[in-house]
């Protein structure tokens, strides 16, 4: 029987595009995870809400987060993608930066592609 996978945090600047891929993708893997951002926006992207439905994964409904102390706490594991100082650290948790696009403003093709980075990404942790 293979480990449960961690409890994962994914953080990025506007909680509405990176950070909303990575945790549908691991949470599609069986994991626990949640998401924020260091200055959330007011909705997703509508890109990626169009990338993520052409394979399935239905991320209507969901909406942008602040950082919560909480939430940190509760993660086993806290993957950062570009919100810089603003990422909280705390002794004891396991830290990945991942220097990936932002999708803001980007073509569907190009939230494709960091789409499909972010999940190949998110699968390194279920191997």
């Amino acid at each position: 029987m293979s480990e449960p996978l961690p409890r994962a945090y994914f953080i990025c600047i506007g909680n509405a595009g990176r950070s909303q891929m990575a945790q549908a993708f691991y949470e599609r893997l069986g994991g626990e995870a949640r998401s924020a951002g260091s200055r959330p926006e007011d909705r997703l992207h509508p890109e990626v809400v169009d990338a993520m439905s052409e394979i399935g994964v239905d991320l209507t409904g969901r909406s942008p987060k602040g950082i919560a102390q909480e939430d940190v706490e509760w993660a086993e594991i806290v993957v950062s993608m570009g919100c810089g100082d603003a990422c909280p650290v705390l002794p004891g948790k396991s830290y990945v930066d991942w220097d990936l696009t932002d999708p803001a403003g980007a073509s569907i093709e190009e939230v494709r592609a960091i789409r499909d980075e972010i999940e190949r990404r998110v699968a390194e942790f279920g191997s």
